[in-house]
């Protein structure tokens, strides 16, 4: 028969490997990802795996005080990933002096029909 033991042990382990795998997927999209978005997804994914990787250890040894640190690990990558969403809004799509001249182009010509 198997005990419950084993069961976790067997479990964690399958979990570790699991998150080990994802962790390293994860890390190659950060240093790899095309575009600033892919690269703030990637570090918020890893935030997940931490978060992972950390309930899986209190689970392994039963010290209920990693909870609290993944926990309070969750609520920062929650705010660093609204924190560089806003930063990547702030951005926006064109260059400023690209988004510069189209608006001048467009008053110029506004001025021009109204004579």
């Amino acid at each position: 028969m198997i005990t419950p033991a084993a069961i976790v042990a067997v479990a964690s382990a399958a979990a570790l490997v699991i998150l080990g795998l994802a962790l390293l997927l994860t890390v190659w999209r950060v240093v790899a990802g095309p575009t600033l978005p892919d690269r703030i997804l990637a570090l918020d994914m890893l935030t997940g795996i931490a978060i992972g990787f950390i309930a899986v250890i209190a689970v392994k040894t039963g010290f209920s005080l990693y909870i609290d640190i993944a926990i309070s690990l969750g609520l920062v990558g929650f705010l660093a990933t609204v924190a560089f969403a806003r930063f990547v809004l702030s951005r926006g799509n064109t260059p400023p002096s690209a988004s510069a001249a189209k608006g001048g182009a467009k008053t110029r010509r506004a001025g021009r029909k109204g004579r």
